[in-house]
């Protein structure tokens, strides 16, 4: 099993946050047919062999990612196509 985890800063405002993160939950939904829900200021992820949660934070963003066999072989590619839409998103 391998772990993703990834932190990244932001200035946006909470609605606009929660827009961003919302966009990186659909990016992941799509690719690994996750399905996603809202719990407060957390959005958290799930399908078999794959689980995680989207932290909002003022000004950072928190993704941890678990990733079960064989998906974890596939662990640096996850994490830098996840990395770069976060940064896409949050850096306005």
């Amino acid at each position: 099993m391998a772990d993703i985890n990834i932190v990244q800063a932001h200035s946006l405002a909470p609605e606009q946050a929660r827009a961003a993160a919302q966009q990186v939950a659909d990016k992941l939904a799509e690719q690994f047919e996750l399905a996603c829900r809202w719990d407060g200021d957390v959005l958290r992820f799930e399908r078999s062999g794959v689980n995680g949660a989207l932290t909002l934070h003022p000004n950072q963003a928190q993704l941890q990612i678990a990733l079960g066999f064989p998906i974890s072989m596939m662990a640096d590619m996850v994490k830098a196509k996840v990395s770069e839409k976060m940064q896409k998103v949050f850096i306005s």
